[in-house]
């Protein structure tokens, strides 16, 4: 169910999910920005970046633009909240289009950089990563999550009827095997709930029903895995256009 949005400027929804803010696709990606530089600003912090067309369209036009300043390039630490167990040089990878879209071409440095590590079996690359994160942060996950929105409202690699669903305790990354598509490594509720804010890029008029049935629709993560992002609904943003934000 909607709640009122009277007191919220114009291009704001508050739902049960989170703010929808509607811009069109440049005033998303400048705000996207504006939170990274934002971060930057209050000293080192991570960014978990997500897959798909509308992040790979946000790195050209941050590489076009400039808007990412240099203390952000200097402060930043850069990863992907899930990927495919592929190399980085593979046009499936996820943090390989973050590396040839934006971060080499921004000059940033190897030691900003931190893929998941594919060269290990899929739950051997999940336990790495999470005891990694266990050393550099035990008690919270990327400052900034970056996420996408599936068709079937999936989010991150927590798919429809995914087993994952429901786990709000345990390892906050994990490997994932999706049925048809092969093993994910993934961020899970656990981890969501560790973030400190969540940033979900929706374009398109394709991804209207997902937002709807997760922001309005009957409560059943396991058949709109988005509808996860309910409980962190204070720090989640939805940046929509307005074909994606339609249905509200």
């Amino acid at each position: 169910m909607l709640l009122p949005s009277m007191f919220l400027p114009m291009s704001d929804i508050a739902t049960s999910a989170g703010t929808v803010r509607v811009l069109i696709r440049e005033e998303s990606f400048a705000e996207l920005a504006r939170r990274i530089n934002e971060l930057a600003s209050g000293g080192p912090a991570s960014v978990g970046l997500s897959g798909g067309s509308t992040p790979k369209a946000f790195y050209a036009w941050a590489v076009r633009t400039g808007a990412l300043t240099a203390q952000t390039l200097a402060r930043i630490d850069w990863h992907v909240s899930d990927e495919r167990c592929v190399p980085l040089s593979s046009d499936d990878s996820n943090f390989g289009h973050a590396v040839r879209g934006m971060l080499d071409a921004l000059g940033v440095p190897a030691a900003r950089r931190f893929p998941w590590p594919v060269e290990l079996a899929p739950a051997e690359a999940a336990a790495a990563y999470e005891s990694a994160w266990a050393r550099r942060s035990p008690s919270k996950a990327f400052d900034l999550c970056v996420l996408g929105l599936g068709d079937d409202s999936h989010i991150a690699s927590l798919w429809p009827q995914c087993p994952l669903i429901g786990r709000k305790t345990g390892p906050r990354f994990v490997a994932t095997e999706w049925p048809g598509r092969g093993w994910r490594l993934t961020i899970t509720e656990a981890g969501l709930a560790q973030c400190g804010a969540i940033v979900v890029l929706v374009g398109g008029a394709g991804k209207a029903p997902a937002l709807r049935e997760i922001a309005c629709g009957a409560y059943d993560p396991k058949r709109h895995p988005g509808q996860v992002l309910r409980e962190h609904a204070p720090k989640v943003t939805w940046l929509a256009d307005r074909e994606a934000a339609a249905g509200l």
